[in-house]
């Protein structure tokens, strides 16, 4: 057996496995007596059926599996003499095998790449201070009051965080948008609805509810709105200004609940000392939850942009398919036109690619750190991701634990996901930490 090596790139090699007719015939014999000791043939035990009898009445399957067998022992050769660290098999191209004849295949395949572990102790991060302010716990508890309040009619003109209720129909030109807004009524008119005055997020149609105040009940005002160039939700409607004729119908003042013996208790504290503990506790485990976050973004930053090497082909493209169906089933539930995706397409694959290309990169450098630092995937690691997946998924941890020992592809998905993870964060326990200094 001849093995050839050709280098495409630095990460796609060709293989050319040349056999002689002797090993194509070593091996067609050996499919033989399988299939012999397999198959049941009148007359004969199982393995003593002559091999041209077996070869005429299995001869497809005989063929189907020589080829496998020969493509296998290729496979296996050019492993052992090239010292290949194989990813990903791309392509087989086996010719013609059979009886007799010598045979030639040629396997492409991507391999991981060769490069230089960059230093990855001591690196510099930056976290925000976690120092928890009155103001800060204020704000919280303000918050919680006002999940909990209640929204009584008010004889008054509207005010800033009332909410009103409306009927709108918009028009461009004096014309309605009804067909311009197609299934999307919403967008044309409502005979009645419900919009924050000068909230913090806008309701359905953008910046209404910033136009609202000063209104009373059957109070009429003509208000113009002007949809965002990439408007997504109704494209026909993207950066078109349109005139809402709008007719309020009633009007809801937000009365805050007091702080009270109720108040303390649903939030399942005993006063407003407790609650103020409460709530700068949770703020502090936030502000910790934020940093750690940040360190990981600007180590993986790090980490990348210290060494350059090529990725595995075969491996970008797995990963940007991913991505992109990530993103269009997002943007998808969020109300995107598929023909929007159709218009970028070009570009979402572009950014898709790239981001794709650099988190391969990212991988092989975690990957030899975890390697060198004898990084490994423990049963407690397992059962952990199997209990916030359960938990995220609202399914049994014993039904994701089986269903995950019965697919390998995806167990090994996961101890490489979670050996990232603790390569990630063994890097972060080792980083050097610079508080910045508060915001003004």
């Amino acid at each position: 057996m001849n093995v050839q090596l050709n280098h495409l790139t630095a990460t796609r090699k060709s293989i050319v496995v040349a056999l002689e007719a002797a090993e194509v015939d070593s091996e067609l014999a050996a499919v033989v007596r399988e299939i012999s000791q397999l198959a049941r043939i009148p007359g004969f035990r199982p393995g003593k059926a002559p091999a041209a009898m077996v070869l005429k009445r299995f001869g497809k399957e005989v063929a189907a599996e020589l080829k496998q067998k020969v493509v296998s022992k290729a496979y296996e050769a050019a492993q052992e003499q090239q010292k290949l660290q194989v990813v990903n098999v791309v392509k087989v191209e086996e010719g013609e095998i059979k009886a007799g004849a010598a045979a030639s295949i040629t396997l492409t395949l991507d391999v991981q790449p060769e490069f230089t572990l960059p230093a990855y102790t001591d690196l510099p991060t930056e976290v925000a201070p976690t120092d928890v302010a009155d103001a800060e716990v204020s704000r919280v508890i303000e918050g919680l009051r006002s999940e909990r309040a209640d929204f009584k009619a008010a004889a008054r003109p509207a005010a800033k965080g009332d909410y009103v209720k409306l009927s709108y129909a918009g028009t461009i030109e004096g014309q309605p948008i009804t067909e311009l807004a197609g299934d999307k009524q919403l967008y044309a008119q409502a005979p009645q609805t419900w919009e924050e005055v000068e909230g913090e997020h806008d309701g359905v149609i953008p910046g209404l509810g910033r136009q609202l105040a000063g209104l009373e009940v059957g109070g009429k005002r003509s208000v113009t709105v002007t949809f965002p160039a990439d408007f997504t939700p109704v494209p026909a409607l993207a950066g078109k200004a349109v005139a809402y004729a709008v007719e309020i119908q009633e009007v809801r003042e937000r009365v805050l609940p007091a702080l009270d013996e109720a108040f303390f208790k649903a939030q399942q504290v005993d006063d407003l000392a407790g609650l103020q503990a409460k709530v700068s506790a949770n703020l502090k485990l936030q502000k910790d939850y934020e940093n750690r976050q940040a360190q990981r973004r600007q180590i993986t930053e790090k980490l990348a942009a210290a060494v350059d090497f090529q990725v595995p082909e075969s491996l970008v493209d797995t990963e940007t398919q991913g991505l992109l169906r990530q993103f269009i089933e997002e943007n998808m539930r969020r109300g995107v036109a598929a023909e929007q995706f159709e218009k970028d397409k070009k570009e979402l694959f572009q950014g898709a690619r790239q981001a794709a290309t650099n988190r391969v990169k990212l991988q092989f450098i975690l990957g030899r750190i975890a390697e060198q630092e004898k990084l490994e995937v423990t049963n407690e690691d397992l059962n952990n991701f199997i209990y916030r997946e359960a938990m995220r998924t609202q399914q049994k941890p014993d039904k994701l634990a089986q269903a995950l020992g019965s697919d390998r592809a995806q167990l090994r998905s996961v101890q490489q996901s979670i050996i990232f993870d603790k390569a990630v964060d063994f890097v972060v326990s080792k980083a050097k930490v610079t508080v910045a200094a508060p915001a003004p």
